[in-house]
């Protein structure tokens, strides 16, 4: 290949995201023209493109949807795309350039290409994912050995790629990845060493429109994976043992709903086993829930494969604490405990939420809905609650399915989380609630750039609020 027809290659970035940025970064210090297309327009944006010109990086913040058009400039000298998570695999835009011969791959691939040499923890699920991704990352570190975690959570795996790239690869034992389905579907290449499926229910159907494909895209990681975890207590995937690669099951009863044997599982007196030999027992884990009892299993499954003695994980767990936004115990005032679990983006998260604290609550909830069945949710939250208070694009909705339900708290809506988190207060003291928990249900995106600014926001009114009292 000629110099003159490699320097006239462009390498385009679709999106200006985290994913994004290091992925154009990456791709620069190899030397390659980089080309990142965004499709909105803003102060921060702006910022951003600009910072990544003055490294001889080129931007276009188009302020409109992606198009085929947007393309045709550089459509004969495209060598590579690389996808963001947030952009939809099967876009019209994309479609037609796969017809053109183009390689398009996700940014996760495009790391990974760089990095396959080094073992892998690939974890994912609709729920549980960052707590098992936090946990292990946390076991693993304190037994010595040298990590990094990224994908869907930390930092983007392109920026891993680079960092690693700049210390020759010397330095990286293991990597400890999360993956959202957008990633794994857009890196049909990643293949783990050990693959970690948590929990299978009803998400982002908005995007992958029905189970079937959602369900397939999450089995493809652990397909491709050389050791396979799967989570026993989920009923679903417990129900699809016969149809998935043969793995280690992890359960918090010595029998799951199928009657299978798990791995690992945990007695009546909360003790941890593995086949027929006691571990430690459970309450080593200081974060509430059934759900972090499944997690913990799933964790200590891995653990054992990469070969820590029990021991060592046990010392290790004793000292996780819960992660940020997730089930996050943000103190107690006047009687009343705050619990930010902004994370919890569907009804199954925010139930699982419902479950783990101190009843009766008063719930924080709304946001961007997303498509599934809120039912359980909802009879989770009759059970649980005095009271919701709900703010964000789909509040009025929320509330007509709460009243069908005849549910009988109160229910009132706001306008914002900050509006909102001032009713929940008041009701709280006027119904004796022992908690307040920020549980949504629903993406964060019509007010916050992400759950993470949903959650930051929250523990600031808390934190307001106590400052006063």
């Amino acid at each position: 290949m000629s110099k003159q027809k490699l320097s006239n290659e462009i390498h385009i970035v679709l999106g200006l995201g985290s994913s994004g940025i290091s992925a154009a970064k990456l791709l620069k210090s190899e030397g390659k023209n980089v080309l990142v297309l965004e499709n909105n327009s803003n102060k921060k944006l702006i910022d951003i493109s600009n910072k990544l010109k003055a490294e001889g990086i080129k931007v276009i913040l188009l302020s409109e949807p992606l198009h085929i058009n947007n393309f045709t400039p550089w459509v004969e000298r495209i060598c590579s795309i690389t996808v963001s998570p947030g952009i939809d695999w099967h876009h019209t835009a994309l479609k037609e350039l796969r017809f053109k011969n183009i390689k398009i791959q996700g940014e996760i691939e495009l790391a990974w290409e760089r990095l396959n040499h080094i073992p892998s923890i690939g974890i994912t699920g609709t729920n549980g994912k960052t707590t098992v991704t936090n946990m292990l990352n946390h076991v693993l570190k304190l037994n010595n050995l040298n990590t990094d975690m990224g994908g869907n959570i930390g930092k983007a795996l392109s920026k891993i790629a680079l960092e690693s790239m700049e210390n020759n690869y010397q330095d990286l034992n293991w990597l400890v990845l999360e993956l959202s389905s957008y990633q794994i579907e857009s890196s049909p290449n990643v293949n783990p060493t050990i693959g970690i499926w948590t929990t299978f229910t009803p998400d982002h159907l908005e995007r992958h429109n029905n189970m079937a494909t959602y369900f397939k895209i999450k089995r493809s990681l652990l397909e491709k994976s050389s050791i396979r975890i799967y989570n026993s207590d989920d009923q679903y995937l417990s129900s699809k043992r016969k149809e998935l690669p043969k793995g280690i099951w992890v359960g918090t009863n010595q029998q799951s709903f199928y009657s299978q044997q798990p791995k690992f599982w945990i007695d009546q007196k909360g003790y941890i086993f593995e086949d027929q030999k006691q571990l430690f027992h459970s309450s080593i884990l200081k974060i509430p829930g059934k759900h972090n009892l499944q997690n913990l299993l799933l964790v200590t499954a891995a653990a054992r494969e990469i070969g820590l003695d029990h021991s060592s994980i046990a010392t290790s767990i004793n000292s996780f604490k819960s992660i940020p936004h997730r089930l996050e115990y943000l103190g107690i005032v006047n009687n009343l405990s705050f619990y930010n679990d902004s994370k919890a983006t569907n009804f199954d998260s925010s139930l699982t939420g419902l479950k783990s604290i101190p009843h009766p609550v008063i719930l924080l909830a709304g946001g961007i809905q997303k498509k599934g069945d809120y039912l359980p949710w909802i009879n989770q939250i009759k059970q649980s609650t005095n009271g919701i208070v709900l703010f964000g694009l789909s509040a009025q909705k929320i509330k007509k399915a709460l009243l069908i339900s005849s549910y009988e708290g109160e229910i009132i809506v706001k306008k914002n989380l900050e509006e909102a988190t001032i009713v929940a207060i008041d009701m709280a003291r006027k119904t004796n609630s022992k908690s307040i928990l920020l549980s949504p249900a629903c993406a964060s995106f019509d007010q916050y750039q992400n759950y993470e600014e949903r959650g930051d926001h929250f523990k600031k009114l808390v934190k307001n609020y106590r400052v006063i009292k």
